[in-house]
């Protein structure tokens, strides 16, 4: 379950949602949102109310001649019970 959980995501909008009880991961494709809640509760110990997932668009990256994609993942927004919260690492 620990390789479905990429990483987590830090960025502007990540931090904004932070303030609604709400965590950004990266995830893998293969994943699906009954795996990641049963593993976010499992360990943490927290209550998931939802959770919305998206694939990122690829985009064409370039290394000297060779041209290609990079490996594809799935962002998910957690959002816990509002007593709940998660340390961010």
């Amino acid at each position: 379950m620990i390789d479905y959980i990429k990483s987590t995501v830090r960025n502007r909008n990540t931090i904004r949602l932070l303030e609604k009880n709400q965590y950004t991961f990266d995830v893998d494709t293969k994943a699906t949102k009954t795996d990641v809640k049963r593993w976010i509760e499992g360990v943490f110990g927290v209550k998931v109310i939802g959770m919305n997932s998206k694939r990122l668009p690829t985009k064409q990256k370039r290394r000297g001649l060779t041209a290609g994609y990079p490996v594809r993942y799935k962002r998910m927004i957690i959002t816990l019970n509002s007593t709940d919260s998660i340390p961010v690492i």
